[in-house]
């Protein structure tokens, strides 16, 4: 609860800036400011500083200057470093000399920057439709595949019995993980084996990604004999995430080295000719379609245990026609991948000539002529 005086001291006005004081992060990083114009009561908390322009100073030009601080250097110089925490120090920050211009100048650099940003911001929303809506039509590419619609569009459907799933080819098979694959839960993590001195490094469920894995951060610990032979991963497993994004799966492709994997995560191997990244392309459009988020607890964190994966049904086609599916939506990923990457590279332009836009103007860079 705040007392009268410190609701006056704190509440925000229209025309008030908010400043970020600590944390942070790559949208929002310390020093970082935003410009408060709604008609709503609010005040700052003890993470933000609020920052009244003075007479004389235009409310939409500090918020540019202030945007450009890190660029200037002033932010280096005001940011402190404690406890893996960004903080700034509001006092190193505030007592720089910034160069400021007339009013009238700040108005039109303002009015300038408004125009300017504006239509970099709308290519920037423009270039995130394209690649979400892209990413969309590869998430129905995948329902298409599970469901027949990519390699039996002339086969005769019948009902599969799954609600999430409507009808698949006659000649497509409906049956649980388990009579294809060997399904395992990894080993349990404890300080004996985490602090032994003869450590492997395993897999938990952070460095499972979406037909994936993030290898920079290994964790290590112990294990026997018999567990190693349990544990080892093999080209070819499926890693299947038991919590947290629940069946999040990745196919292992990793030869040469040894890595195991921890109970967050069940290690699913084929069996005869089942495919692998046929299932995990399964384990995708049941998970998009919150599948296991439905099947769980919703009083607790939900969780896929082995028993449940073991039985849980999936298509399956004839082993040629998966191999057939497979591909067909790994050419379709790569195009999204390529897609991505170009629409990344051409986001990351956009910003940086934004701030770089953003940065000239309030410094002095460009001649922005003055209304009379």
């Amino acid at each position: 609860m705040l007392t009268s005086a410190e609701l006056m001291k704190h509440r925000l006005q229209p025309g008030d800036l908010v400043l970020e004081k600590s944390g942070g992060g790559e949208q929002q990083p310390v020093g970082a400011s935003v410009l408060f114009d709604l008609d709503v009561q609010a005040v700052a908390t003890n993470f933000a500083a609020r920052v009244r322009p003075a007479t004389g100073v235009d409310p939409r030009f500090l918020t540019y200057l202030l945007a450009s601080t890190y660029h200037l250097g002033i932010n280096q110089r005001a940011i402190k470093q404690t406890t893996g925490l960004q903080n700034l120090d509001a006092d190193a920050f505030f007592n720089e000399m910034w160069a400021v211009p007339s009013h009238g100048e700040q108005r039109a650099i303002a009015d300038f920057l408004d125009r300017e940003t504006a239509r970099i911001d709308a290519l920037i929303a423009k270039k995130r439709v394209l690649l979400r809506l892209a990413e969309e039509r590869f998430e129905r590419a995948v329902f298409d595949g599970i469901q027949g619609g990519v390699s039996s569009t002339h086969a005769e459907v019948q009902p599969s019995g799954l609600d999430w799933l409507g009808d698949i080819p006659v000649h497509w098979g409906l049956p649980p993980v388990g009579a294809y694959y060997d399904v395992v839960l990894g080993k349990m993590l404890n300080p004996a084996a985490s602090s032994a001195e003869d450590r492997s490094p395993y897999l938990r469920n952070t460095n499972v990604k979406w037909d994936g894995f993030d290898l920079s951060d290994l964790g290590e610990m112990h294990f026997e004999a018999a567990e190693r032979q349990k544990y080892e991963l093999r080209v070819g497993d499926l890693l299947v995430c038991e919590g947290g994004d629940v069946g999040r799966a990745g196919v292992w492709s990793f030869g040469g080295r040894k890595v195991f994997f921890q109970k967050a995560i069940h290690r699913v191997r084929p069996r005869d000719n089942a495919n692998p990244r046929f299932l995990m392309y399964c384990l995708r459009a049941a998970a998009k379609r919150n599948v296991f988020v439905v099947e769980g607890n919703q009083a607790t964190i939900v969780h896929l245990t082995a028993e449940k994966l073991r039985v849980h049904r999936f298509p399956y086609p004839p082993p040629t026609e998966q191999a057939e599916i497979v591909h067909l939506l790994d050419k379709h990923k790569d195009r999204l991948e390529t897609l991505r990457q170009k629409l990344n590279r051409q986001l990351d332009l956009l910003r940086e000539h934004r701030q770089a836009l953003v940065t000239a103007a309030v410094t002095g860079q460009i001649d922005i002529p003055v209304a009379a």
